[in-house]
């Protein structure tokens, strides 16, 4: 069919006799653009009208497949048309650009097909991680991971089957591979420890985008962002972002707090030696508030005992988790406990204790500090007779002095 009708074509430029055959050549390649041009717009609003007429169905594969293929399709569309432009061309022209033409439509043809490919993987990630197209959306690592791994085999076959069509041996290639990839290995050794420690981070899944994660034999601790072949990107809790290679998590522990069950509340609350008569009623209340609470999860470990004699308090053990995860809100659940436990002690007419220090003297040293006390009172008396007496004799001789005068 695309035979005869390129033999029609070159028989109306060689027969018409109007023009010369530059300009019936002119003629004809703008008219096959004009009309691949045409052909592309069509196509393009045929696809757009089944979008919408599919959106409305309860499958959303349909609708995927129909956006994964009309940029690939208008693509195509211009290719062809283009191709053909450039044959007729090609027959009217010694230049030596159009002899790439059975290349250039080959490849052009896979890249399209890729293009479509690529496409529709990422609709189905979309479709599969979304909690508003799926009842039970899929893990978005996994997908991710899965999503990755299609996408470097459709573009590593691509290139074979484009080296291919370009006269290259995909068997020299592949031993050339074989070859050098032991001096690549040996020279990017890190760089295929990352990937090999994202495969393993995607195979084992110990946390997932959005989760927040801390080591305890390094310091990293906050959300993770995204889950790369070579990098985790990581957001700490100041914002800023960490990015840790993925070699690293198969040499150290992490701990991922985004998927406890349960929030713990331990504290060690003291209470007054004056209080230890209400010691085991104080006990049994706190344990029963803690029962009662709607917050508290008393299914889980619930402990409320007398603990130790402290150096100042008599010690009592509070050890139960919340029904809630959330940092904030077991902030505040915390906060609600503790304040009860304080009303409770406070209604014995009990008191929480604080380091406090009791000095005993012995009987026998205050009895001397006493005596002593005396006798400086003592000694203070008499100074202050000698004084008063100083005083009078002075006052007695002035007189005597003044009589003499008189006299």
């Amino acid at each position: 069919m695309i035979g005869d009708f390129m033999a029609t074509v070159n028989g109306w430029i060689e027969n018409f006799g109007l023009l010369s055959e530059a300009w019936r050549v002119g003629i004809v390649v703008f008219a096959l653009v004009f009309g691949t041009a045409a052909v592309a717009y069509v196509a393009s609003h045929i696809i757009s009208a089944l979008e919408r007429k599919f959106s409305q169905t309860r499958n959303l594969w349909d609708d995927a497949v129909l956006h994964a293929a009309r940029k690939p399709v208008v693509a195509f569309v211009w290719l062809q048309g283009v191709y053909w432009a450039a044959e007729v061309a090609h027959d009217y022209s010694s230049a030596e650009i159009f002899k790439a033409n059975d290349a250039v439509l080959q490849l052009g043809f896979v890249f399209v097909l890729v293009w479509a490919i690529l496409r529709l993987i990422k609709a189905g990630e979309g479709i599969l991680t979304s909690p508003l197209k799926m009842r039970q959306p899929m893990d978005y690592t996994t997908v991710n991971a899965v999503s990755k791994m299609s996408r470097a085999v459709v573009i590593i076959t691509a290139v074979l089957i484009s080296m291919q069509s370009l006269g290259y041996s995909i068997s020299g290639v592949l031993a050339f591979g074989g070859v050098g990839g032991i001096a690549v290995g040996f020279a990017a050794k890190d760089l295929l420890a990352n990937f090999f420690g994202g495969f393993i981070i995607h195979l084992d899944r110990p946390f997932k985008v959005g989760d927040w994660v801390r080591s305890p034999d390094r310091n990293i601790e906050g959300t993770v962002e995204h889950i790369g072949w070579r990098l985790t990107t990581i957001r700490t809790f100041d914002k800023r972002p960490l990015y840790v290679p993925n070699a690293t998590f198969t040499t150290i522990a992490v701990e991922n707090p985004s998927r406890m069950t349960n929030r713990r509340i331990y504290e060690t609350i003291g209470i007054r030696y004056a209080d230890v008569g209400q010691m085991g009623s104080i006990v049994e209340d706190i344990k029963a508030m803690l029962r009662e609470h709607e917050d508290i999860d008393s299914e889980q470990t619930l402990i409320v005992n007398f603990l130790a004699f402290n150096a100042s308090s008599l010690d009592i053990m509070v050890y139960t988790f919340t029904k809630t995860t959330q940092w904030v809100l077991f902030h505040e659940v915390k906060q609600d406990v503790l304040l009860k436990i304080s009303d409770i002690i406070e209604g014995y007419d009990s008191e929480v204790a604080f380091p406090t220090r009791t000095l005993h003297v012995p009987e026998s040293v205050r009895l001397s500090g006493s005596q002593s006390d005396e006798s400086s009172e003592v000694d203070k008396g008499s100074s202050s007779g000698k004084t008063v007496e100083k005083s009078r004799h002075r006052q007695t001789t002035g007189d005597a002095e003044e009589s003499g005068d008189s006299e």
